[in-house]
C-alpha cells in the first residue's frame, strides 16, 4: 500500500466523512450530500477528491463515464492516526491529561464517563 501522504485539511476530513458514509462514492454523490450543507462547486469537490487520491487517501476505478472513489483506510484508523497526532502534538504524548480536559469542560456526558468506565473495566 501506497503510503499516505500529508494530513487531511478540514475541508478534505468532511470529504472523506461522506466518502466513508456512502462506503465509497463518485464525485457527483459527494458533491450532492456537501452541497446539502453548503453551497460548493462541483469541480471543487472534483479537485478536492482528485488531490485526496493524490495524497494517497482515495483510489478510484473507472465505472462506466465516472469514478468511483473508495476509502484507502478505515474511518477509524485514520480518526485513531489523527486522535495520536494531536495527543503528541498537544498533551506531549500523555492521554490524561486530554480526558481530564474533556472531564473539567464538561464535554462528556454521563453516558461517555460510563461507556469510559466501561472500557476500562474490560481492559483491567
Amino acid at each position: 500500500m501506497e503510503k499516505i501522504k500529508r494530513k487531511l485539511t478540514d475541508a478534505e476530513l468532511e470529504i472523506m466523512h461522506v466518502v466513508w458514509e456512502l462506503d465509497g462514492g463518485t464525485v457527483r454523490q459527494v458533491h450532492e450530500i456537501l452541497n446539502q450543507q453548503r453551497p460548493l462547486a462541483y469541480t471543487t469537490v472534483m479537485t478536492m477528491m482528485n488531490i485526496l487520491e493524490e495524497k494517497g487517501h482515495l483510489t478510484r476505478q473507472k465505472e462506466g463515464r465516472a469514478y468511483l472513489y473508495q476509502p484507502v483506510r478505515p474511518k477509524s484508523q485514520v480518526i485513531s492516526g489523527m486522535v495520536d497526532e494531536f495527543v503528541g502534538r498537544v498533551f506531549e504524548g500523555a492521554a490524561a491529561p486530554l480526558v481530564v480536559s474533556l472531564v473539567k469542560d464538561k464535554k462528556l456526558s454521563k453516558k461517555d464517563l460510563d461507556e469510559i468506565a466501561r472500557m476500562i473495566r474490560e481492559i483491567e
